[in-house]
């Protein structure tokens, strides 16, 4: 039996704020792939969305879909 988990990653909006637009740090995403990959969660998919906040400003985000055995 598999159990899911599906979670939204992004980056905080001060690099969005102070740059215009925020990307995912690929060092920070890894450690949290990572953490989750420790606790038995594996990706089975993902897909990259760039949302909008505040109007104006642009931020990139992931939506990660996990799976694992119960």
């Amino acid at each position: 039996m598999k159990e899911y988990k599906v979670t939204l990653y992004r980056e905080g909006m001060l690099g969005s704020l102070l740059l215009g637009a925020s990307k995912v740090d690929p060092e920070k995403f890894s450690d949290f792939l990572n953490r989750n990959a420790r606790e038995g969660w594996r990706v089975i998919t993902m897909e990259k969305d760039v949302r909008r906040m505040l109007l104006l400003w642009k931020r990139e985000a992931y939506l990660v879909i996990m799976e694992r055995d119960r």
